[in-house]
């Protein structure tokens, strides 16, 4: 990454939007996206305030794929926990953002978040590095299954199956306890009877090539990035602050807590997305 530029000057608080509309306006700006921007939907994240008081360990790619009852154990989850991922709707964050891509300010999204909520507010170019919860894809033989239609499936397979007090977890689960999921059954692929996994990428696990391949594109036609809502603590993230910092290009920054990169950003407002986009997009003409 270079290093050599200026010590930005940082602007923190939701009442320095203002530097943050003249960082960006009149450029074509990329955005990247984390859980920050869904967590006003009630989509809980990884990293943000009180994270710590909750924190578990996310599932594993390796264990996944090696072991029957970490599978067993992620469906059963999964079951208790997709109503309640599933019926989370965009929030006002997600909406100023298809209105500046709607408006020509933002070129497109790069997210980090398995939620489709983006989709489900209008947005229109959005590339999803880490994939999507709403399907389901076999190992053996690659065909796609929603997941959706796989939550009927599971029902039928475990009747009475409940558990009402389970709390919600940021990858479409919740957390249940061991004796709930010993005699969970779990759903094998209708066209070959092949594992099933949801179609995104797992602590441990790459993000496909293509798929850096078309973010990093979609980076290049811009000459601005936005960062909201992420700590790119990790590096499916943080890559594309390095390119945009090696292009020399203005970065900007939306996210309550520490982030991964911040003395490259020029500005910096430290507050919710929801409170923070709208006024973006109506200071930029797209409100």
């Amino acid at each position: 990454m270079t290093t050599s530029l200026e010590t930005p000057s940082v602007a923190t608080g939701p009442g320095d939007v203002d530097a943050l509309t003249a960082l960006l306006r009149g450029r074509r700006v990329v955005v990247l996206t984390g859980a920050g921007c869904s967590t006003e939907s009630g989509i809980p994240d990884y990293r943000g305030p009180g994270t710590r008081a909750r924190a578990r360990n996310p599932i594993q790619h390796r264990e996944f794929l090696s072991r029957p009852e970490v599978r067993a154990r992620y469906w059963a989850r999964s079951l208790i926990g997709w109503p309640r991922f599933s019926s989370a709707r965009p929030n006002s964050a997600h909406q100023a953002l298809a209105a500046l891509e709607d408006a020509g300010h933002v070129l497109g999204l790069i997210t980090q978040n398995v939620d489709r909520l983006h989709h489900a507010a209008g947005s229109r170019r959005v590339i999803e590095l880490h994939g999507a919860l709403a399907r389901v894809r076999c190992l053996a033989c690659g065909a796609l299954e929603p997941r959706e239609q796989l939550q009927r499936r599971l029902l039928e397979l475990n009747p009475g199956f409940t558990a009402a007090s389970a709390e919600s977890r940021p990858d479409g689960d919740a957390e249940l306890h061991d004796d709930a999921v010993r005699a969970f059954q779990v759903a094998a692929c209708l066209e070959c009877e092949g594992t099933l996994k949801p179609d995104v990428v797992f602590f441990g696990d790459n993000v496909p090539p293509p798929t850096v391949q078309e973010a990093f594109a979609l980076l290049e036609e811009g000459d601005a990035f936005l960062v909201v809502g992420s700590s790119l603590a990790i590096y499916s993230g943080y890559r594309f602050l390095q390119r945009a910092v090696d292009r020399r290009i203005p970065v900007g920054l939306i996210n309550i807590g520490e982030c991964r990169g911040h003395e490259w950003m020029e500005v910096r407002v430290e507050a919710r997305a929801g409170e923070v986009l709208p006024r973006l997009a109506s200071a930029l003409g797209a409100g």
